[in-house]
């Protein structure tokens, strides 16, 4: 069964995109695998007064059912219009790896899709992203492709060395696939382990203004941009959890690209971190608990609060739009 994603009360991401560039902020793309971490998104976007992608890999996808994403992303729209706030909220395909992908998540209710030929050489990438342009914008669907490569490991996504996105090819890129936005790698790394305790881990945000300079005005997304909060790494190993030391970008290093063509950052981690920790949390406290909803519960809240203050730290998206009524 098909859907058409504004019959869901999506929106794709063009308007969003141009509301971030020109108010100095980027919009939140945080990544579900379920109910709960759908339900802690969209609030903490809401009460914030924030706009939202909703972020599905297809191994999320596989997980949930491809039927069943796109009604859990319009569950998610119908609760912000009843809170009423009137924050845009997208359902975005991350990593989608071939045309095939792209297609089935346009025709399911996808608003917007990625279409990751960074693992293709230069010119195959071109063809492929192209491709998935032109059959995306015949149904009003917004499109993010890539340029360069991201260190690390996250769902399906694993590249084992760090290409830094080359400016001399965005202008061609860009013009020759019609996309609507760009992921570049400017020191972002996917995964939990991007950097060991004692770096100072810094983006290259020299490549990100001369990108900037090249294509003026155009939506600049980062990927692997999790903090791995130590909190949570610690959480998960004081209830019984084993996680290597870590650390990710600090907030500080991503709200200066917020304020340049960054219009859209994606956190993934650090929403699996503040979950896992609060799951652990609770089922340490209470060993004997198997109503999956004291134990859930408290990992969806845990992971919409921590989403709220990254809302403020980091994107600098809140109060974009109208804040939910909560009681």
């Amino acid at each position: 069964m098909a859907y058409n994603y504004k019959d869901l009360g999506l929106s794709n991401t063009k308007e969003m995109f141009k509301k971030a560039n020109e108010n100095g902020y980027a919009v939140p793309a945080f990544n579900f695998n379920n109910m709960e971490q759908a339900m802690a998104i969209v609030e903490a976007c809401a009460e914030m007064g924030s706009p939202v992608i909703l972020q599905c890999s297809k191994g999320a996808m596989d997980y949930m059912g491809e039927y069943m994403v796109p009604m859990l992303a319009k569950a998610a729209v119908d609760y912000v219009k009843l809170s009423g706030s009137d924050i845009p909220v997208a359902l975005h395909l991350d990593h989608g790896s071939s045309f095939e992908i792209a297609k089935k998540c346009i025709d399911c209710g996808f608003s917007s899709v990625m279409i990751d030929g960074s693992h293709h050489p230069y010119e195959e990438n071109i063809a492929v992203s192209k491709q998935v342009v032109e059959y995306a914008h015949s149904k009003d669907v917004t499109v993010e492709a890539e340029l360069g490569v991201l260190a690390g490991i996250e769902d399906e996504v694993k590249a084992d060395g760090h290409i830094y996105t080359n400016p001399d090819e965005v202008e061609d890129f860009v013009s020759k696939t019609g996309v609507d936005s760009l992921a570049i790698a400017i020191g972002t790394s996917h995964g939990a382990h991007k950097f060991k305790p004692g770096d100072d881990p810094k983006l290259r945000l020299d490549i990100l203004e001369e990108i900037e300079r090249r294509i003026p005005g155009f939506p600049i997304v980062l990927h692997g941009s999790s903090a791995v909060p130590a909190q949570y790494v610690e959480m998960i190993k004081k209830y019984g959890g084993t996680i290597k030391d870590a650390i990710g970008i600090p907030d500080s290093e991503l709200r200066k690209a917020t304020k340049s063509a960054v219009a859209k950052i994606n956190v993934d981690t650090d929403g699996r971190l503040a979950f896992t920790g609060a799951v652990r949390k609770a089922l340490a406290e209470k060993p004997g608990e198997f109503d999956l909803r004291k134990y859930l519960g408290p990992a969806k809240e845990e992971m919409k609060a921590y989403y709220k203050t990254k809302i403020v730290d980091v994107f600098g998206s809140e109060g974009a739009y109208k804040k939910a009524n909560v009681k």
